[in-house]
């Protein structure tokens, strides 16, 4: 493969209560531990929030790159990631996801049609399948 764009961003502090911060430092954020998992959440962001925005945003694209070969009007669409994180049976964590995907005007078939080539299309996709638990649904 060869890169088009190749994003660059460096983590400082404590972790995950630390900082980010992109190379152009158009991306600059305080990062916290959710209080979920013991940590003092607030006005930070953290790991799991930026993979569901950064997936949401890349299936999104990858569904308007499948729609316009399909000449499927996909206006109104939208498309939400949840991102889980828990232990896993290694002692480690994993992550799960699940992509709800909001086609109106589409009849059932063809926004399950759209949503699965969406699925092959999505560079977030290919990097995660078979590692990631990941479900898709439509809203």
């Amino acid at each position: 493969m060869t890169a088009l764009y190749t994003a660059e961003a460096t983590a400082t502090g404590a972790g995950r209560d630390g900082k980010a911060r992109s190379s152009d430092g158009i991306l600059d954020l305080d990062l916290a531990v959710p209080k979920e998992m013991g940590g003092a959440g607030g006005d930070a962001t953290n790991p799991e929030q930026l993979f569901a925005a950064g997936y949401a945003a890349c299936f999104h694209g990858a569904l308007q790159v499948v729609a316009r070969r399909a000449k499927a009007d996909i206006t109104g669409s939208e498309v939400t990631a949840r991102v889980g994180i828990g232990r896993n049976d290694e002692g480690g964590f994993g992550l799960e996801v699940e992509l709800s995907v909001s086609l109106p005007g589409l009849d059932e078939a063809q926004a399950r049609k759209l949503t699965e080539e969406a699925d092959q299309v999505c560079p977030y996709s290919n990097a995660i399948r078979g590692n990631v638990e990941t479900q898709l649904s439509l809203a």
